[in-house]
């Protein structure tokens, strides 16, 4: 495994994906696309049905001499005519003469890694299901929750914490539907030959590539080259973004659960370890695992769009490449996604620290708001620039902002004490926050709805 790891990652639940990453499955992923392929060619004539019948029936991984297959590997140097020579062996005298028919190694290997991934990727879609559902709660829960809006590192105006979560839910529903939009791209079936133009096999070819990709459940490829890479990429740059919503969310639960913000905490079970020298350390380590993780796989996109342009029909070099590239992605992505669930799902939310921060600044934060109730009064920008001086005097001075307004003429001739009580509190001045985040929850959950619904229809292999 190619990710990158820590003590929390023996403690989540993979969905079985982990399991998808090992030779065994890659074997029978090969194993699956030779037999479809001869499926193929036995219902359209090109080789014998009792045949493709045999191949199929043979087709499986306990059948299959691990250890011959090693052996003849020592000796040919091939990566994969040693596997075809063991599932030759593995068929009768006549069936065997037919394996691998027309085909040549990258159509089935990229067709295999092909057929492997969209079971990874489906178990991804359901990850980022689970995650949008666990915020979507937050969200509703916290819709009402004001806390400090922050810009530029800084206080800027109130919000609430439902509407925080709610711009992390619009991502995601974003990424969601963009791992959907792309499958018809990136889920394709390769039977073009040595260089993706049917020489040894003609029309029938398109008709078997075509049933090759029924049989699987993927798409046929209009051109089957071999040197066509950018669904690959376009897959890593999918997986890169959604990386980055979830890594947005990290970044702010690791920030602002350090004791100076106090606002939230990473679920804890009692008899974790945080330091071997600090008893009394809880660190963030789901945070911390998606941030690492995914700035590792932003890394990746640059090296495969360069090996992507290499010249000619095809290149070993980029099929190394890319193989190597993809399966990094999809490691990386299941330990994010594997710690985003558990963050979603587990993060425990400090409302009174929240409201006590959104106070700190003792009214500041609703300078606008003040702004924008004087400006009916005396014109925008000249509000703009009493409101301005009397804040920054406070602040430069350590004055109180109330003291500051209250003492000011202008100001009190168009606004009682309790006016400007009420002018100063963080909860009068969240706009539509609340709103906001209520309509997300609502517009993610038809949409989860949707997905699960055609989720139920579709058959995957």
């Amino acid at each position: 495994m190619r990710a990158l790891y820590d003590s929390k990652s023996k403690t989540l639940d993979d969905k079985g994906i982990k399991q998808l990453f090992s030779q065994e499955e890659k074997y029978q992923a090969w194993l699956q696309v030779e037999a479809a392929l001869a499926q193929a060619q036995g219902e359209l004539g090109v080789i014998p049905k009792e045949a493709a019948e045999q191949i199929n029936a043979k087709a499986r991984i306990e059948n299959i001499d691990l250890e011959k297959m090693d052996t003849i590997y020592q000796r040919v140097g091939h990566g994969f005519v040693p596997f075809l020579k063991v599932f030759v062996m593995a068929c009768d005298e006549e069936s065997g003469k037919y394996i691998h028919y027309g085909a040549t190694t990258q159509n089935i290997q990229q067709t295999a890694q092909n057929v492997l991934m969209k079971k990874i990727h489906q178990k991804f879609l359901a990850y980022v299901v689970e995650i949008v559902e666990n915020l979507s709660s937050l969200a509703e829960k916290y819709a009402d929750t004001v806390m400090a809006g922050r810009t530029h590192g800084k206080h800027a105006i109130p919000i609430t914490y439902g509407y925080k979560v709610s711009v992390w839910v619009s991502e995601l529903l974003m990424s969601l539907e963009r791992m959907q939009e792309v499958e018809k791209r990136v889920f394709t079936a390769m039977m073009g030959g040595a260089v993706g133009a049917f020489n040894s096999t003609g029309e029938v070819g398109i008709a078997v590539q075509k049933r090759v990709a029924e049989i699987l459940g993927l798409e046929p490829m209009l051109i089957p080259s071999r040197t066509i890479s950018s669904p690959k990429i376009e897959y890593i740059n999918t997986l890169q973004l959604l990386a980055n919503n979830l890594h947005k969310v990290a970044e702010e639960v690791f920030q602002t659960s350090i004791e100076e913000f106090g606002e939230v905490a990473e679920g804890f079970t009692n008899g974790t370890v945080g330091s071997s020298t600090m008893p009394h350390k809880i660190n963030p380590k789901l945070s911390k695992g998606i941030i690492a993780n995914a700035q590792m796989l932003y890394s990746l996109s640059t090296v495969a769009y360069c090996s992507s342009a290499r010249p000619f029909e095809a290149d070993s070099t980029s099929n190394m490449l890319f193989d190597g590239v993809m399966n990094q992605a999809l490691e990386l992505m299941t330990e994010i996604l594997m710690r985003a669930e558990e963050l979603s799902r587990t993060l425990t939310i400090n409302e009174e620290r929240m409201k006590a921060n959104a106070a700190l600044n003792q009214g500041l934060d609703n300078s606008e708001y003040i702004m924008m109730q004087l400006a009916p009064h005396i014109g925008k920008d000249q509000a703009h620039e009493l409101i301005y001086e009397l804040a920054i005097e406070a602040e430069l001075t350590n004055t109180s902002y109330r003291e500051m307004l209250l003492g000011n003429e202008l100001i009190r001739s168009f606004f009682s004490e309790k006016a400007i009580e009420e002018l100063l509190q963080p909860s009068n001045y969240t706009g539509l926050s609340a709103q906001l985040a209520r309509q997300m929850v609502n517009q993610a959950a038809a949409v989860i709805q949707q997905y699960k619904a055609k989720s139920k229809e579709k058959v995957y292999v």
